[in-house]
């Protein structure tokens, strides 16, 4: 068993310090504790993610993944294993910025870990987010859910659901509907993937404007659809 090795894995680091980083959270299941590889499906799903959530970054921003102990999510295990990457991550950059990119669970794991002091943003795809998960910790966090209305594994409405609570709890929260969109972000790739290098890019800016796709899903009234 995975017990304590790096939760942090590193696939670009710039030659010099670290502007900002950007970190991503592959999906899973709900109870395995078999050992999570870098080669399932599953974390070979973010490679093209992390691509894109980095398209419009700048070259000194570092680019990593956490790396899980298990497969699922059991008892929360892999936003354990977020907090201890960012904890690595903490030792290595210092406070630099860092946008977190979940998909399915990962998502869960993400806005679980969204109050951690080196978070400046989370994008969640197609998201976990069932109704027990508390989003009272979001106060003052940057969020954007991206969720296909075609999703037959996490519910669409869960996430407009945790987004309305979000909200209530002082983040800056919104949802974008990929019409069409499966769970596994294959139908209309193309339109996951600008929606992940758009939102990426605009919370990696230190004073984002009131414009782009972030600000206007995070200041809708319901779900911005694409």
């Amino acid at each position: 068993m995975q017990g304590t090795g790096s939760a942090l894995t590193v696939r670009h680091a710039p030659r010099g310090a670290a502007a900002a980083a950007i970190i991503t959270l592959h999906g899973g299941s709900e109870l395995s504790h078999r050992v999570a590889r870098p080669w399932q499906l599953a974390a070979l799903r973010m490679h093209p993610a992390l691509r894109a959530a980095a398209a419009d970054a700048p070259r000194d921003v570092l680019l990593g993944r956490v790396r899980y102990r298990h497969r699922g999510w059991n008892d929360g295990d892999p936003a354990a294993d977020a907090l201890r990457a960012l904890d690595e991550l903490r030792q290595r950059v210092g406070d630099a910025p860092t946008i977190l990119v979940g998909h399915s669970m990962g998502g869960r794991a993400a806005l679980r870990c969204a109050a951690h002091p080196l978070v400046r943003g989370v994008l969640a795809l197609a998201p976990w987010c069932p109704p027990q998960d508390s989003a009272r910790h979001l106060d003052g966090v940057r969020l954007v859910v991206v969720h296909g209305d075609q999703d037959r594994v996490t519910p669409p409405a869960e996430s407009a659901d945790y987004v309305r609570r979000a909200r209530d709890a002082g983040a800056e929260a919104g949802m974008v509907v990929v019409g069409g969109g499966d769970h596994a972000m294959l139908r209309r790739i193309g339109d996951w993937h600008r929606a992940t290098t758009e939102i990426v890019g605009q919370m990696l800016q230190v004073d984002p404007s009131g414009e782009g796709l972030t600000a206007t899903a995070c200041t809708a009234e319901g779900a911005v659809r694409l």
